[in-house]
């Protein structure tokens, strides 16, 4: 799977691509991460890529013409054109269901951006699918494209070790969190590892699993349980 990353800031990503998921991921050739910076498409000598609103108002906007050079040349970059994501506040918010459904695509286009944001008519000529990591602003896109990165990794062939991980993780299954887990020692301070799980009866575990993992969504995330009752 390819990421092209289009950013102002393609060095902010250095140590990130050298994390060991992610960079063992990179090295077996399972994922492929390209980094481009808008500023190689600008023209003038400072290399200007922002400039204030038209109406007034605070802050300066990315403009249209090294982003849409810069997509235009990234895409041509690999046979497949890729699906276009823009991180914004204001697109379909991150959850399995996307991340999975992301996972699906071969190449994926990231575009990031800083400053108050995007001229208008970079979404309305470059159409991307707007996706939103959550309720807040961040001051770049380029941190929620990493989050991005990581969730979708996750689902494609080879990258984890073992293959069921994900399936038993938070939200895979019918949108649960995922049940306790515990490793050695049997006991530390006090606390002591569920008898169940110790006793090799894997009915009895999988029963206890399903368990915790209801209430476990009950007590902390109430609402996932709604939205499987609503569907």
């Amino acid at each position: 799977m390819r990421f092209d990353i289009l950013t102002l800031f393609p060095q902010i990503f250095d140590g990130y691509l050298q994390q060991s998921l992610l960079n063992k991921a990179i090295e077996s050739g399972l994922v492929e991460v390209q980094r481009w910076d808008f500023r190689d498409w600008t023209t003038d000598r400072r290399r200007s890529v922002d400039d204030k609103p038209f109406g007034g108002g605070p802050g300066m906007l990315i403009m249209c013409p090294p982003v849409f050079e810069c997509y235009e040349h990234v895409v041509r970059q690999a046979a497949e054109p890729g699906r276009l994501i823009m991180l914004s506040p204001q697109g379909r918010r991150l959850d399995h269901e996307l991340v999975r459904e992301l996972a699906g695509e071969r190449r994926l286009i990231l575009l990031c951006g800083r400053y108050e944001g995007f001229d208008e008519r970079i979404r309305e000529g470059l159409a991307p699918l707007e996706v939103s990591v959550g309720d807040f602003i961040t001051n770049g896109g380029e941190v929620p494209a990493m989050l991005l990165i990581d969730a979708v990794i996750r689902h494609v062939p080879g990258v984890l070790g073992d293959e069921t991980s994900s399936r038993y993780e938070s939200f895979a299954e019918a949108g649960l969190l995922e049940y306790p887990q515990y490793t050695r020692p049997r006991e530390y301070r006090g606390m002591k590892v569920p008898d169940v799980l110790l006793e090799g009866n894997h009915q009895e575990i999988a029963r206890w699993r399903r368990e915790q993992s209801l209430a476990r969504t009950r007590q902390k995330r109430p609402d996932l349980l709604a939205d499987s009752l609503d569907e």
